[in-house]
């Protein structure tokens, strides 16, 4: 008999081993054995909270996006102005819980696994939708009709920095990560007036 209010902390050990164990193999290479070991259970007990590996990636990358937009939101809350919010989002977007080794390899894995999986595709462009909508509200009073295309280089770099950490044997740096964005953001904002 399964003990009661067990599913919920069981799945959320089976979320945080997906993504250490994907993380430190740094492909979806890895099997529901070595997820459950992770979470100290049996693979069977995974098997029935998530039916296969793939629904445990997905619970994962809900779960890394749920807390990234958590952050965002409350970055956003108590910034002020344009600047300071667009900042916000870099910070949030760069954060010790966001930017880490097994964060950017779920991300790159989510990535090729969107290619194929209308589930992952559907959670990758909630993912890009909000967060060229977030950058286009911060950058429209900065950049007047330029706001979208600037939005859309910056979320490119966003993304293009965490693929590139993900290939990279270096420790992740966002103080860098930020700073790279950040100087092609002042570039586009001196451009010409809208």
């Amino acid at each position: 008999m399964p003990k009661l209010g067990m599913e919920p902390i069981r799945k959320a050990a089976l979320v945080k081993a997906t993504i250490l164990e994907i993380g430190r193999a740094g492909s979806l290479d890895v099997t529901v054995g070595q997820i459950a070991r992770r979470a100290g259970m049996s693979t069977a007990l995974a098997h029935h909270y998530f039916g296969s590996k793939e629904d445990m990636f997905l619970a994962a990358m809900r779960h890394i996006l749920s807390l990234y937009g958590a952050e965002v939101r409350g970055a956003l809350h108590l910034a002020e102005g344009p600047e300071a919010r667009l900042n916000a989002i870099l910070q949030a977007s760069f954060s010790p819980s966001n930017f880490r080794r097994e964060v950017v390899g779920a991300w790159l894995n989510f990535w090729v696994l969107a290619q194929t999986v209308p589930q992952a595709r559907r959670l990758l462009s909630i993912y890009e939708r909000r967060l060229q909508s977030n950058l286009v509200a911060c950058l429209r009073p900065l950049a007047g009709d330029r706001a979208p295309r600037i939005a859309e280089a910056a979320g490119a770099m966003i993304d293009g920095v965490y693929l590139r950490q993900a290939l990279s044997r270096n420790a992740p740096d966002a103080r860098a990560a930020v700073a790279l964005i950040r100087a092609m953001l002042d570039a586009e904002l001196k451009g010409p007036t809208p």
